[in-house]
């Protein structure tokens, strides 16, 4: 995409996605079951320039606060849970822009943000060894490296205008680098098969001899900042698109309820929808969405705190926005099983249907969950109460 000056607000952006956002959530059943990808809704996203949601208006981007950028992730991932996934490493490179003045390369990166461009990356590898050891390299040549390794979760890649990673250099210093996805050598498949979340475009991407610029690498270094904790932002996201999925199990369970569910033989209501079990279902399905989609937004103004501060107090509420944000994952990814469940208790046999798609509620919930095991989460949390034990900084918190 060209960058062409563009002057939004929140509610531009919010106004400007809603008709996309109606077509992606009518659409999502058929796309999962069918392994369709939702190119043109992402561009046409991409065009609505949601990731300047939450940058300042003086950088070029829209304003607000995080708790705007994390409204904006649960209505996307209650359209289609895959598309939120997809976007996650857009969004957390925006957060990058936004929190971060020191961030290296920052006024390139915005440039391309506010041209609408996409981004993938990651720094997952299958290739044995120790979780989160690095076996892609970057070898200097005469007019800059050449990166060769293989990657995978490499979220959004298929949608994405520019790929990130992580790679060691001769000396075994992690080096990240950016490169577009066009570039010669890069080549992206769509090999993730997961029970959920299929359509999120997470597979392997193949780097073969990809020439890279000493102006696309920076050296891993975050030593220096106040609050160490830069992963709360992406875990959070991950609550965000939980919260999603809960609201949709919500949408469907209404719906279901009202044109297609029958009263059981020995009900005597006349119509699902006066039946007091089913409302009852419903009303528990709407208590497990309202409390995913609270927690989210509670923890956002907590991390927003975050970045009002400096020195010791940064360090103080950046652990303890960290707890925040792992307790809130714990209650937005049980509250997402729950719905998801419930969902086939407002209907009888029927609502198991292939055609509707209810499963991929669940699926999808699940294997969210799994990226990082709600068990820590809470154990985290507890020591922190416990003993003020600070979360690990592995990025996971």
């Amino acid at each position: 995409m060209t960058a062409e000056l563009v002057t939004l607000s929140v509610e531009d952006i919010r106004g400007g996605v809603e008709p996309i956002l109606r077509r992606l959530a009518t659409g999502a059943a058929e796309r999962d079951r069918t392994r369709t990808y939702a190119f043109e809704d992402v561009r046409a996203l991409a065009e609505q320039r949601i990731t300047l949601t939450g940058i300042s208006a003086r950088d070029g981007g829209a304003g607000g606060r995080l708790r705007d950028v994390f409204d904006l992730i649960i209505a996307i991932g209650r359209a289609d849970s895959n598309v939120a996934q997809a976007l996650r490493s857009s969004f957390l490179t925006a957060n990058q822009v936004a929190s971060r003045p020191d961030l290296p390369h920052r006024a390139t990166t915005l440039h391309r943000l506010r041209a609408g461009d996409l981004f993938a990356g990651t720094g997952n590898e299958r290739s044995g060894g120790a979780s989160g050891s690095v076996h892609t390299t970057i070898r200097r040549e005469e007019n800059g490296y050449l990166v060769n390794g293989e990657k995978y979760y490499s979220t959004g890649g298929l949608y994405a205008n520019w790929f990130s990673g992580t790679a060691t250099d001769e000396d075994g210093t992690l080096l990240s680098f950016t490169v577009p996805v066009d570039r010669a050598g890069v080549q992206r498949l769509d090999d993730f098969d997961a029970v959920g979340q299929r359509l999120t475009a997470s597979g392997t991407t193949r780097l073969v001899n990809v020439r890279v610029g000493a102006d696309e690498v920076t050296v891993r270094d975050t030593s220096r900042l106040d609050s160490p904790w830069l992963g709360s932002f992406a875990q959070l996201y991950l609550a965000a698109i939980e919260a999603g999925i809960a609201a949709a199990a919500l949408d469907d369970a209404v719906v279901f309820a009202r044109e297609r569910a029958r009263p059981i033989k020995h009900s005597t209501a006349a119509t699902s929808v006066q039946d007091p079990y089913v409302r009852e279902t419903v009303g528990r399905i709407a208590v497990h969405a309202h409390a995913a989609r609270s927690v989210v937004l509670l923890a956002a103004e907590e991390l927003q705190a975050v970045r009002e501060k400096q020195g010791p107090a940064a360090r103080e509420a950046g652990a303890r926005a960290a707890v925040t944000v792992a307790q809130t994952g714990v209650t937005a990814i049980e509250s997402a099983l729950h719905a998801a469940e419930l969902l086939f208790d407002v209907g009888g046999g029927s609502a198991t249907g292939r055609d509707l798609g209810f499963d991929r509620h669940w699926r999808n919930a699940r294997t969210v969950a799994n990226h990082n095991p709600r068990q820590w989460k809470a154990a985290v949390a507890g020591a922190y109460h416990l003993t003020a034990e600070e979360p690990p900084t592995t990025g996971l918190f």
